[in-house]
């Protein structure tokens, strides 16, 4: 199990990333698109997500959260990836990804590793621009959990990524103020907006491996 993981660890660094095409498969139709320097018009506010990666049953899994209810944040008791604004003591995005990984919901920093960047995405209901990666950990994770951040942590097997639909259901949401959007639908638990058009792309990589 140790020689495949090197080998999908490598795998996943050397494929080509599908971008804008996988993110438009899971776009909500209301969702207009910017060019990069349209979006620097805007002032956004920069961030980073983080898809990391680890052992667990000798089956590779990712962790995603959902949100602590807050009525201040725009994406409030959503399932999301770890991650968050960039600080000034950052000293790139990677960085960004791996602090805010290990602030709310415990990896232990010290062992992630950065296997590649995906596609950055904007955000338009809250103005952020953010730049997802992939990572792994050496350790397997104990999960701590920053209760002002995240309720709960979905561990999520990638194998459930392999058939991941390029005709995504449809669903009408509260969250989305009532509208219908494409999500994935795992378990019950319902994600979508940037997190579910970042994991198409994810899906979309696993599927060209």
């Amino acid at each position: 199990m140790e020689n495949f993981g090197k080998d999908l660890l490598r795998q996943i660094k050397s494929v080509e990333l599908p971008g804008e095409y996988a993110h438009g498969v899971f776009s909500p139709p209301y969702r207009p698109v910017f060019t990069y320097d349209e979006v620097l018009t805007k002032n956004p506010k920069f961030a980073a997500v983080n898809i990391v990666l680890y052992l667990k049953d000798n089956e590779w899994y990712f962790p995603l959260i959902q949100r602590t209810i807050n009525e201040h944040d725009r994406h409030s008791g959503q399932i999301s990836l770890p991650g968050g604004k960039r600080e000034e003591m950052d000293k790139d995005f990677a960085e960004t990804a791996i602090r805010e990984t290990s602030e709310e919901i415990g990896i232990d920093k010290h062992y992630v590793r950065i296997i590649r960047e995906m596609s950055p995405i904007y955000i338009p209901p809250s103005n952020f621009y953010v730049y997802p990666y992939i990572s792994y950990t050496k350790k397997n994770p104990a999960f701590i959990l920053q209760q002002s951040e995240a309720v709960e942590v979905i561990e999520f097997p990638i194998t459930s990524f392999l058939n991941l639909s390029d005709t995504p259901e449809i669903m009408a949401l509260p969250s989305a103020g009532d509208k219908e959007v494409p999500v994935i639908n795992f378990n019950g638990y319902i994600i979508w907006g940037a997190t579910a058009m970042i994991l198409s792309e994810f899906s979309q990589l696993l599927k060209k491996m």
